[in-house]
């Protein structure tokens, strides 16, 4: 009767079994330096019969390569960063190397210790969707690459950090749905998803400067509705636009003020899922419909939006180019290939359903 064996088998023993020297199983395991067609074949004959497996860390720290690749995004069960995981991933795949992935959930000390966890673990090289508002918090991020880990930011550009970056056209996106409410005869048109600050900016050239020490993505968002605004000659006015917790709840609290203005909204923009969603209860807290009493549009379509009453007017986002095209432009660093850094830019597309319709008359 024979026992389980409890201590996993050592190089030298495949080498032996294989009847090989050790340096010979070792590349051949390891995955660099030559080896002839017959003597790997008999390595990893021996090693899949004693039921090796190589230890990965221990291979990176001897070979330079772990052949993974490290992606933080701010939370992995979010549709959006689903999508771009799935691109990173697929795109790692195709390339024999392995993806591990970590969620900070928008929390910058939880991306300085996921970017701590990847450099231990030696991996090749990080996307990160950062959560760094400028250069002076992403220190995490220039120590990966001070230890020679190459770094593609997704989703968001860092101010002030020189960086490849893999973005959509957030500027043009925004500017190009305001503008579609506006030639609908909209003239006041809520934007849903302002900077997170308590207290209501009054002028315009401070809503900006707050938006721009956020997060680039929303900054982005909320210059392009401006932009929409100034070419249709239009004021700016700062009661329509949400500032506050980016969270569902209060955006539901936001739209309800807004109804509650003298001179209402009779549109609204919302810049993410949790901003629609927020909108949506409110609007049906106050018994306001849809494409009849207000239009909407979101920004990142999803399946169920598609299957609302009214099905709604979204902003589609290339979640899975985003993410295949960030892996691209990380393995051309990690191959020694890449340039000057570069904001890579994606188009969006609209996606036009039955929530948008000229204002209610009177």
């Amino acid at each position: 009767m024979t026992s389980e064996r409890s201590v996993p088998p050592t190089i030298s023993e495949v080498a032996a079994a294989a009847g090989v020297g050790r340096s010979t199983a070792a590349r051949t395991l390891g995955g660099y330096g030559y080896v002839g067609q017959e003597l790997r074949e008999r390595v990893l004959e021996a090693a899949d019969r004693l039921g090796y497996r190589a230890n990965a860390l221990a291979r990176s720290m001897s070979t330079g390569v772990s052949q993974t690749l490290g992606v933080i995004v701010a939370d992995i069960a979010n549709p959006f960063f689903g999508g771009v995981v799935r691109g990173i991933s697929d795109a790692a795949k195709a390339r024999g190397v392995e993806t591990l992935v970590l969620s900070t959930y928008e929390d910058l000390a939880e991306e300085i210790a996921a970017t701590n966890v990847l450099i231990d673990k030696r991996v090749d090289g990080i996307v990160v969707a950062s959560a760094a508002l400028d250069a002076a918090s992403a220190g995490h991020i220039q120590e990966a690459r001070d230890r020679g880990i190459p770094v593609v930011l997704v989703d968001r550009a860092v101010t002030g950090l020189h960086l490849d970056a893999v973005v959509i056209d957030n500027r043009d996106a925004a500017r190009g749905a305001v503008t579609r409410l506006l030639d609908a005869g909209h003239r006041r048109v809520g934007f849903v998803w302002g900077p997170p600050v308590e207290e209501r900016p009054r002028r315009r050239r401070e809503l900006i400067d707050l938006a721009a020490r956020n997060l680039w993505t929303d900054g982005e968002r909320l210059q392009g509705y401006l932009d929409a605004l100034d070419d249709a000659g239009m004021a700016f006015d700062a009661d329509l636009v949400m500032v506050g917790a980016k969270t569902e709840e209060h955006a539901q609290v936001e739209v309800e003020r807004m109804l509650d203005l003298e001179s209402p909204p009779t549109a609204l923009f919302c810049t993410e899922n949790d901003a629609v969603t927020g909108a949506l209860r409110a609007l049906r807290a106050r018994g306001v419909r849809v494409g009849a009493d207000i239009s909407l549009i979101g920004f990142d379509d999803s399946s169920w939006a598609a299957v609302m009453e009214p099905p709604l007017t979204m902003i589609e986002q290339p979640t899975l180019a985003l993410g295949t095209r960030a892996a691209e432009v990380l393995f051309a660093a990690i191959d020694g290939e890449s340039g000057a850094a570069e904001l890579h830019t994606l188009k969006t597309r609209y996606i036009e359903r039955s929530s948008v319709a000229p204002p209610p008359a009177g």
